[in-house]
């Protein structure tokens, strides 16, 4: 059973800095892609950032490109957001997904596993 736990939303002033995570149980496959998503209220979601387990192969949205960073250390995901922006606001989620290939792994593929959400807010 994949569980995947996200971390860290909360209330920051724009310009400021946050960093959230993702904590994955049940999942340890040797071919792993996770990605993170946002949904603002009113707004479709957007996939933002994945990561590939294999290799780190890693691609943003240009909508944060340059601002956030995604990394992976062992079994957490971790998202550092700067720069913040009041548009940045949303609902953050990660997802996952297994036996996937490096070129496949992007923000804006399906992924099976996703986490309950951590809210951020910019003001």
């Amino acid at each position: 059973h994949v569980q995947l736990v996200e971390s860290g939303g909360a209330s920051v002033q724009a310009g400021g800095s946050l960093t959230l995570s993702c904590e994955a149980a049940g999942f340890v496959p040797t071919k792993r892609c996770v990605g993170w998503f946002r949904q603002a209220p009113g707004k479709e979601r957007e996939g933002i950032a994945s990561i590939y387990k294999r290799g780190g192969q890693i691609t943003y949205a240009e909508s944060v490109e340059g601002r956030f960073i995604i990394s992976r250390d062992n079994g957490k995901i971790s998202l550092q957001m700067n720069s913040l922006k009041p548009e940045d606001t949303a609902v953050y989620y990660c997802a996952a997904a297994a036996s996937v290939s490096s070129t496949a792994c992007a923000p804006g593929m399906s992924y099976p596993y996703w986490g309950q959400g951590t809210q951020v807010t910019v003001s």
